[in-house]
């Protein structure tokens, strides 16, 4: 039997989350700068899914509650399980990640799939970063990394000179 899947949208500082679920679980999140349509019924998980985003973006909620299930290979599966275990306000390397799920010679493996992570926020991506404290890459675009660090306290904002 095929799943049937809804979409919805949730409208964050950063631009659009665009939401995917079955009846029952969240299939994908994604950022983007437009709003795809939502359909006209809505399960429960998309519900949830939303007034947790709120409660994110209002600084009242620290991590998600909600079933997941992301399309993809094994591999990506035990990288975006480890993901979820970056607890919010703390990061954590690409080699961090890859010595858990597969020895250090994975790392670019990991840079893969955390690219391919079609949870994202969700599945905390965005506090994986260089060994050497960098952003490197998020698919949602390094601007909205940053802004999520420096949400969860992580990363504090450039400063501004004053000449006066």
């Amino acid at each position: 039997m095929l799943a049937n899947f809804y979409t919805s949208h949730y409208h964050t500082p950063l631009g659009y989350l665009n939401l995917t679920a079955t009846d029952t679980h969240l299939v994908s999140c994604l950022f983007s700068d437009i709003a795809y349509p939502a359909t006209p019924e809505q399960p429960a998980v998309l519900e949830q899914t939303i007034a947790q985003l709120r409660e994110y973006f209002a600084g009242t909620r620290r991590h998600f509650e909600l079933p997941l299930q992301p399309k993809g290979t094994e591999f990506q599966q035990k990288v975006w399980m480890q993901l979820r275990a970056i607890p919010f306000g703390k990061t954590c390397s690409y080699m961090d990640v890859a010595r858990i799920v597969s020895g250090e010679k994975a790392i670019r493996a990991v840079g893969a799939a955390n690219g391919k992570n079609p949870l994202c926020l969700i599945v905390p991506c965005h506090r994986v970063i260089g060994s050497d404290g960098s952003l490197t890459g998020y698919a949602g675009g390094l601007w909205r990394k940053e802004w999520l660090l420096q949400h969860e306290g992580i990363r504090q904002p450039a400063r501004q000179l004053t000449f006066f």
